[in-house]
């Protein structure tokens, strides 16, 4: 029997309908949400996200503006306007958005932003609350699917104690995650480690696979959770999934459509047709999978669901300072 499609979209869906009562409520108090995205020079593929983010802002109320620096800014200047913004009452999220031209320092312009504003959750202050189990603001990605994970029916794999019951319930964690064993392929800062510790700190057993891991399918098969965020297509395939387990696919790929006889299918113009595809062996793994999310429809809508709450809680906050 085929694995189930885990609906990323309509979850994210559930997700945005209960925000725009709290966006609305903010907007009502005299606190609207305006979320500034800066973006140094054009990068073609950084446009596309962006027209992506003010579309999901507008439609839920939130208003977005794109303040754009030139090419040439250098690394003082870029961290003198993040600085502007960090001050500026009416901003309440900032988005840096990447790549940035050669020669800037990401990280370092990424964390000149106030965690009271770091709407990506990226910075120390929020994954280290994700290593404390005690975040309400992290990295939007692995976010997004360990909430996927977190709705599936599971049953615990051991019966907790009664102090891990209490504790489960006291820090209101998944009771179902307990004892399963879960991979993570892939150990990025903003996916692989944070989802990760969230798994961990709901008393799963975690493995973490990434370059140097010998023998990865000997460790996905052991997994009942596995979830891939590599950027490398067909990197797990179904003989790599242990009958029954849940695979969360992270990975986007864009990836040639081949004719039957392997060649490219050209577009109209000419070009080579593309589709999207993750880091798993989707039609194999399914039919070996319990549960596992299609690419696309699985986490993409699920990281700007949860861009979208951070940006709502950041806000809440700085109403309340």
């Amino acid at each position: 029997m085929a694995g189930r499609l885990i609906d990323g979209k309509a979850v994210a869906e559930g997700i945005k309908a209960d925000l725009k009562g709290r966006i609305e409520a903010l907007s009502g108090a005299g606190h609207p949400v305006h979320l500034k995205a800066v973006q140094v020079g054009e990068n073609a593929a950084s446009r596309a996200y962006i027209r992506s983010q003010q579309r999901s802002c507008e439609q839920m109320g939130i208003t977005y503006t794109l303040d754009e620096l030139p090419a040439e800014t250098t690394q003082d200047q870029l961290e003198a306007h993040i600085a502007e913004l960090n001050t500026d009452a009416n901003t309440t999220g900032i988005i840096l958005q990447m790549p940035l031209p050669e020669g800037l320092d990401a990280r370092r312009a990424q964390w000149t932003v106030s965690p009271a504003k770091d709407i990506e959750g990226i910075l120390p202050e929020h994954v280290g609350m994700v290593s404390y189990g005690a975040w309400d603001i992290g990295p939007c990605t692995a976010m997004g699917a360990f909430e996927l994970v977190k709705g599936l029916p599971l049953e615990p794999r051991k019966a907790p104690e009664d102090w891990v019951e209490a504790d489960i319930e006291r820090r209101s964690l998944v009771r179902g995650l307990y004892g399963h064993h879960a991979v993570v392929v892939g150990h990025s800062d903003i996916v692989g480690k944070p989802l990760a510790l969230m798994l961990l700190n709901n008393y799963c057993t975690v493995t973490v696979c990434h370059i140097g891991t010998t023998d990865l399918a000997t460790q996905t098969k052991q997994a009942d959770i596995v979830c891939v965020a590599v950027g490398k297509p067909g990197l797990v395939t179904g003989a790599m999934v242990k009958p029954g387990a849940v695979v969360i696919d992270i990975g986007i790929n864009r990836v040639p459509v081949l004719d039957e006889q392997g060649n490219p299918v050209l577009t109209p113009e000419g070009k080579k047709k593309r589709r999207t595809v993750g880091d798993v062996e989707f039609e194999a793994a399914q039919e070996v999978a319990g549960y596992i999310t299609p690419v696309p429809g699985g986490v993409g809508p699920m990281t700007v669901a949860m861009l979208l709450r951070n940006t709502v809680v950041a806000a809440e906050k700085l109403a309340q300072a």
